[in-house]
């Protein structure tokens, strides 16, 4: 039985430190450079790379493909959630004339979620879309996709059968690494989670 071996990678730490970046384009820090290089050492096993096309993920993409001659390629559906007008905000802003604000969020998303937000069904409904085209197009190989939190996230929640409300129960940690396999193809694929949050 064919195994497609899907390795996602969050991006390191951008210009500016912690904050609620969703689809603002900050590049990363040096320390995010430091941490992601890190992260996959010297390894390569991957026959293909997907990106979000946010700088923060695509330009260390870019650039591991280079170093190791590995198609790359940029899909918008990994972008992050868009956070609306926490966009560029830290959580010490966001709680503080309201504390509870990011717990209420994190508890239920769905509905405590920040105006102009892009909706969370919408978002679950992109990236389960771009989880299907990259297990039919890659199947049997071993692929890196570069993403963000929410992405890693949502996938996980995907494939464990988790609801999408309880995305934010799971932490990402800048630069590290999830590895999920899928047996077989099509509908009676079955996937299942190898490690979370860890390097090669």
């Amino acid at each position: 039985m064919k195994i497609t071996t899907i390795d996602l990678m969050r991006h390191g730490e951008p210009v500016g430190g912690k904050k609620y970046r969703g689809q603002t384009d900050d590049p990363l820090s040096e320390k995010g450079w430091e941490q992601m290089w890190a992260a996959v050492g010297e390894h390569h096993p991957w026959q293909h790379i997907a990106t979000s096309p946010l700088a923060r993920c695509a330009t260390f993409s870019h650039e591991l493909s280079k170093k190791w001659q590995i198609p790359v390629s940029e899909d918008k559906r990994l972008m992050e959630l868009g956070f609306g007008e926490w966009e560029g905000k830290t959580p010490q802003e966001l709680m503080e004339n309201d504390p509870d604000t990011l717990l209420r969020f994190w508890r239920d998303p769905l509905h405590h979620h920040p105006i102009g937000a892009e909706p969370l069904t919408e978002f679950a409904a992109r990236v389960s879309a771009v989880w299907h085209t990259l297990v039919k197009e890659y199947k049997g190989e071993h692929v890196l996709v570069v993403a963000h939190a929410g992405v890693i996230r949502m996938v996980m929640a995907y494939v464990l059968g988790m609801p999408m409300d309880h995305i934010f129960r799971i932490q990402v940690g800048n630069s590290s690494i999830t590895r999920i396999h899928i047996e077989g193809e099509g509908p009676a694929a079955l996937p299942s989670l190898v490690f979370h949050n860890g390097q090669l």
